[in-house]
């Protein structure tokens, strides 16, 4: 088995009732094996559940966790773009609120492909990462949205324990469309793949400055 971000060998990790997980001996990361992965409708069918109300307090509470130390990265009237906004976008509002001007773009609710087509001074993407099947292909063009310079927010929780049996008792990795999953390491492994300086805000937020 390959990693599904840098193709190194992965190693068996663990399994729990519903599929195995390896991982990678290079870059750290942990991934679902990719036979168990759903296909479009059923994955859809999981985010159509998604409720995202942008007066719901407590969800802007959750989205701030990024949204404040990146506003403290940027200035007003800069363009953004939240990458894999979902059903129902509510981060591109609360930029807004702050000045910024804001594209979304989702591939099963905003598929807007010229949206992908250009770069932006800063990106969004929460809880989006931990989607990528395959994120060799997905980190390459998230990354390559952001002038240089410019900011990529990121929003997952990171796995910091080493052993499988924390792993197997993670709550994170039970979503059936949770199939990537990333440590510190993975993190710092990225930013040097793609010159990128790194700041981790906490085990769920992801700061990286493209150079």
């Amino acid at each position: 088995m390959n990693c599904t971000l840098c193709h190194a060998p992965a190693t068996f990790f663990c399994e729990d009732k519903k599929r195995p997980y390896f991982r990678c001996t290079e870059c750290d990361l942990v991934f679902a094996s990719p036979d168990s992965y759903l296909n479009d409708s059923d994955e859809k069918a999981i985010y159509d559940f998604h409720e995202n109300d942008p007066n719901d307090d407590r969800y802007r509470q959750f989205l701030n966790q990024l949204a404040t130390p990146l506003l403290g990265k940027l200035s007003a009237g800069m363009e953004g773009l939240d990458f894999g906004c979902g059903p129902g976008p509510v981060l591109n509002l609360m930029m807004e609120e702050h000045g910024m001007s804001m594209s979304v773009y989702d591939i099963y609710y905003v598929p807007d492909k010229n949206k992908v087509a250009r770069q932006y001074d800063f990106v969004t993407s929460t809880e989006v990462v931990e989607h990528f099947y395959k994120p060799s292909e997905a980190w390459p063009q998230l990354v390559g949205l952001v002038k240089r310079g410019g900011w990529l927010g990121i929003m997952t929780s990171m796995f910091t324990r080493e052993l499988p049996e924390f792993f197997k008792q993670w709550q994170y990795k039970n979503d059936p469309t949770h199939v990537s999953f990333y440590s510190p390491k993975t993190m710092h492994w990225i930013a040097k793949q793609f010159a990128l300086d790194i700041e981790i805000v906490s085990n769920r937020i992801i700061l990286l400055q493209r150079r």
